[in-house]
C-alpha cells in the first residue's frame, strides 16, 4: 500500500502553526461589541469624573438646580428633591474621591476594552472576574426598585460574564489539545546502530 507523502508530524505542525486565539467571525465581532461597550463605560464615568473635578470649590447645589431647570424638570418632584439634597452635600473632599475612583474605574475599563478588542486571554478573565463581582451589587438595586435601565444593565453583565465563561473555557480545551499534539508530534528516534569494532577486527583476522 502507497504510504501518503504526508506523515502525523507534518499535520501536528501544520496544526500548531494555527493561531492561538481561532475564534470564528461571529465570536470575534462579539467579542469586539462586547470591548466596545466596556469602553463606553469608561467613557461615561471619565465624564463623571471630570464633572466631579470641575465642581470642586463651587456651589454643586447651585449647578444641580441650573440643570433642573436646563431640563425643565420641576423641583417639586420626589427624585428632584433628592438630587439636590445629594449636591447640597458635596463636599470638595468627597468629590476628591469620587474622580479618583472614577479616573480608576474608567482606567480599568479601557485597559479591558484593549485586551478583549486584541482577544487577550488576561482581557477575558478581566470581564469575567469584574463582572462576576457586580452581580450582588446589581441585584442589590434590582430589589430596591426595577427600572429600565437596571435591567438593561444586569442582563448585559450577565451576558458578558456568560460569554466571558464560555471563551475561557474554550481557550483552555483548545491550550490542552495542542499540548496534545505536541506530544504525539513527538516521533521516537532510534539511534543508528554502530558497527562493533571487535566483530570487524574477527572477521578481517580470518581473511587473512
Amino acid at each position: 500500500m502507497r504510504q501518503p507523502w504526508y506523515s502525523e508530524s507534518f499535520l501536528a505542525r501544520r496544526m500548531l502553526s494555527a493561531p492561538k486565539i481561532d475564534l470564528h467571525t461571529a465570536q470575534k465581532n462579539l467579542l469586539r461589541a462586547v470591548a466596545s461597550f466596556e469602553f463606553a463605560k469608561g467613557i461615561f464615568v471619565l465624564l463623571i469624573g471630570i464633572s466631579a473635578l470641575l465642581l470642586v470649590h463651587k456651589d454643586a447645589w447651585r449647578y444641580a438646580e441650573s440643570l433642573l431647570e436646563l431640563l425643565h424638570i420641576s423641583t417639586d418632584r420626589h427624585w428632584a428633591q433628592l438630587f439636590l439634597d445629594f449636591a447640597d452635600n458635596l463636599t470638595d473632599a468627597r468629590l476628591w474621591a469620587a474622580a479618583e475612583l472614577a479616573f480608576t474605574y474608567s482606567a480599568l475599563r479601557f485597559a479591558e476594552a484593549y485586551g478583549l478588542w486584541k482577544q487577550r486571554t488576561w482581557a477575558e478573565w478581566l470581564a469575567f472576574v469584574s463582572g462576576t463581582l457586580l452581580l450582588p451589587l446589581e441585584v442589590r438595586e434590582l430589589m430596591r426598585g426595577i427600572t429600565i435601565v437596571r435591567s438593561v444593565m444586569f442582563a448585559a453583565n450577565i451576558g458578558i460574564v456568560l460569554y466571558m465563561f464560555f471563551l475561557l473555557r474554550a481557550g483552555r480545551r483548545r491550550r490542552r489539545e495542542l499540548a496534545l499534539i505536541e506530544l504525539a508530534s513527538i516521533e521516537p528516534k532510534t539511534p543508528a546502530q554502530r558497527p562493533d569494532p571487535k566483530v570487524d577486527q574477527s572477521d578481517d583476522h580470518r581473511a587473512s
